[in-house]
């Protein structure tokens, strides 16, 4: 807390101001795209703040940066949905999701959560697929598709019966999951029914998602300062 607490503050910040000030999104703008932006673009900030080489020889933390730029883009596009930008912004979150799960990695395999998390994911395909028609049927399947390797990955990474989980672990299976309700709440509110809060709940599960996931790419660090100490 006293090493990574003070670098997440102007997310913190950013975080409260796009709260405080809840433009409206029946007037996209670029001031708004922003606004929506900025905590994301103090979690690159945080990220660089462990320096350049520190990204650069941990695949994991430069890919888990790489998330959060296409994820800023994303949102960026979703600021103008309305005007026909929303498979833009579900194409850039998607390569976020490959990102993510490129970052979390391969290995320990765990194919109980694998088995679950499928589970998990066509249920929630099979409740909206009576909602959905033309290329959203086959583009949404995809997504979740994605979404649900992830937080496979995420999850399988935790390693809660083995005692060999970390903090930085569990930040990211707990990211990860908070990812998957703010999908979720956004399929919901766009294909199905209007959900009440829906922006708020999209928006701070998501602004949780990715913060706990940066958290987690400093994993590598504290790998590290562990050898240097022994």
């Amino acid at each position: 807390v006293k090493s990574e607490g003070p670098k997440l503050v102007p997310f913190f910040k950013a975080t409260c101001v796009y709260f405080v000030l809840w433009l409206p999104t029946s007037s996209p703008s670029w001031f708004s795209a922003l606004i929506k932006c900025l905590p994301i673009f103090c979690l690159w900030v945080f990220l660089l703040a462990h320096g350049i080489n520190f990204l650069v020889s941990h695949r994991s933390a430069s890919r888990i940066l790489a998330g959060l730029i296409f994820s800023a883009v994303g949102d960026a596009f979703l600021i103008w949905q309305e005007q026909g930008y929303f498979i833009h912004g579900l194409l850039m979150f998607a390569i976020t999701h490959i990102l993510y799960s490129s970052a979390f990695g391969m290995k320990p395999l765990d194919l109980k959560a694998g088995l679950l998390m499928g589970l998990v994911c066509s249920s929630c395909y099979a409740f909206l697929y009576s909602y959905l028609s033309g290329p959203f049927t086959y583009l949404v399947a995809v997504y979740i598709a994605l979404i649900g390797f992830m937080g496979w990955r995420a999850v399988a990474g935790m390693q809660l019966c083995n005692d060999l989980w970390t903090w930085t672990k569990l930040s990211a299976c707990i990211g990860a999951m908070l990812f998957m309700v703010s999908d979720l709440t956004i399929a919901l509110n766009e294909f199905c029914f209007p959900v009440p809060y829906s922006r708020f709940i999209i928006m701070a599960t998501y602004y949780a998602a990715q913060m706990l996931i940066a958290l987690s790419a400093v994993e590598s660090r504290d790998e590290d300062d562990f050898r240097k100490r022994s």
